[in-house]
């Protein structure tokens, strides 16, 4: 009989490797295309497909069209309740999740808001959680579009920094109790990916994937507790109740998956938070408000959320007892020496963290101030009804408040402080607001008949 065919030669040892790994995308590149054909043609994705997908993304071996053509599937069909769970563990899997002494445990929280117009509310709530004896490791955003973003707020307080690594954030909360940063390089990689090509791809408003990109990143800090602030109304990314109120609820199943107890407040975002937009401004009324002075609109807020993160992690009976402790320690200025040390503890020079906490501050003696400012007089007489919030953070945004993509500059002392409140009896030509410019050419729309803007 003829000899048995002799077999193929492996690769020399130093191009094993090569082999190895040749054979091994060849096998990931056939499942990603079943798996977006799976998801496109409306199917539920297991829980190992999702993770192949999401490592696929964090580890960089899945082709940028591919990502794309799997955030519209999702898009487009959506995804259950048990996807999307997986989608969020495995986006918070993808890089570190921090860790912190047991004696803190129960006692770690944080507060996310979907955005709105002169949110100023967590420069007020993280210092008074602490003050409260909670663990408030927040880490914010940067302002996109016409929403502000608190790290950009934060910045426009001199030598304040919001780059700080896992081991640093302890440290600051092991001495302080509460810190806002931004998100770290080890943080979540997979979300840093999907969410730069949601914009590209015109995916952002995807349920499912806001709920990943959300929760993920507040999975990966190690909650006990977290509080969800979702805006409805003109100035919010979502406009009517019943969208707000589904979200709320995929934000609040999507938390509690993980672990955390996890509750959610629907409020209106059509007007302003407080009386005060941009920057430097809103940095001032935090403070002012950490005085005793705020505006009751950013107080409510403040002390709804506060009671209820109180309330979840066992520190009070109920909301109602916690609202009252998180007001207590505003008025009584223990938030107000919270938010000092923290300030200190990001680089903030102790000179500076005093005069603008100490009781009858010159805010600008430390904060930049803008060139030019503008007083707008009511055209009529008349009850003033407000501001229409998505209207002036535009003309804000054009005035070089805001920025328009990643990365541009912005300009902290661009802003507008209202000179009367909602519901106040106003005259005609009586003072409104005050614009706070770089230029003097400006157009803002002022409505007659009822005084407002």
């Amino acid at each position: 009989p003829p000899p048995p065919p002799h077999p193929l030669p492996l690769p020399p040892p130093h191009l094993l490797w090569f082999y190895k790994l040749y054979k091994q995308d060849v096998s990931t590149e056939t499942q990603l295309k079943y798996l977006i054909k799976k998801k496109r043609d409306g199917g539920t994705l297991s829980d190992d497909e999702i993770k192949t997908f999401i490592e696929s993304v964090a580890n960089e071996t899945i082709q940028e069209c591919q990502t794309g053509a799997m955030l519209m599937a999702i898009w487009q069909k959506g995804m259950v309740d048990q996807e999307t769970e997986t989608l969020t563990r495995e986006m918070m899997s993808s890089g570190e999740v921090m860790s912190w002494p047991e004696e803190w445990a129960g006692l770690v929280v944080d507060k996310h808001s979907t955005g709105g117009v002169g949110d100023k509310v967590s420069l007020v709530l993280a210092p008074a959680l602490a003050a409260c004896g909670c663990k408030v490791p927040m880490i914010s955003g940067r302002g996109l579009a016409h929403t502000g973003g608190t790290l950009d707020k934060l910045e426009s307080i001199p030598g304040f920094s919001i780059h700080r690594s896992a081991a640093q954030i302890r440290e600051i909360l092991g001495s302080v109790g509460c810190c806002i940063v931004g998100q770290t390089e080890t943080l979540v990689p997979a979300d840093r990916v999907l969410y730069a090509l949601r914009d590209a791809t015109s995916t952002v408003d995807s349920l499912p994937l806001i709920t990943g990109s959300i929760i993920s990143k507040k999975g990966a800090e190690s909650l006990s507790a977290l509080v969800l602030d979702v805006k409805f109304g003109r100035a919010a990314l979502y406009k009517d109740l019943e969208s707000a109120k589904e979200l709320a609820q995929s934000l609040v199943n999507a938390g509690n998956g993980l672990g955390v107890r996890t509750a959610a407040v629907l409020s209106r975002m059509d007007a302003t938070i407080g009386r005060c937009v941009g920057n430097s401004l809103e940095v001032i009324e935090s403070l002012e408000t950490l005085k005793g002075n705020g505006p009751d609109d950013l107080m409510e807020l403040v002390t709804t959320l506060g009671g209820l993160l109180l309330m979840l992690t066992g520190l009070a009976p109920d909301q109602s007892e916690g609202s009252r402790r998180i007001s207590e320690a505003v008025i009584g200025g223990a938030a107000l020496s919270k938010f000092r040390a923290m300030m200190e503890a990001q680089g903030v020079a102790t000179e500076t963290a005093r005069l603008l906490c100490s009781a009858h501050s010159d805010y600008y003696s430390v904060l930049r101030k803008s060139e030019h400012q503008r007083e707008l007089e009511t055209p009529t007489d008349g009850v003033f009804e407000g501001v229409d919030g998505l209207v002036l953070a535009e003309v804000l945004h054009k005035l070089g408040a805001g920025r328009s993509k990643a990365g541009e500059p912005i300009n902290h002392s661009v802003g507008a402080e209202l000179l009367v409140s909602p519901g106040q009896r106003v005259g005609k030509g009586e003072r409104s607001m005050m614009m706070m410019v770089m230029m003097m050419m400006m157009v803002l729309v002022v409505s007659s008949g009822t005084a407002s803007c």
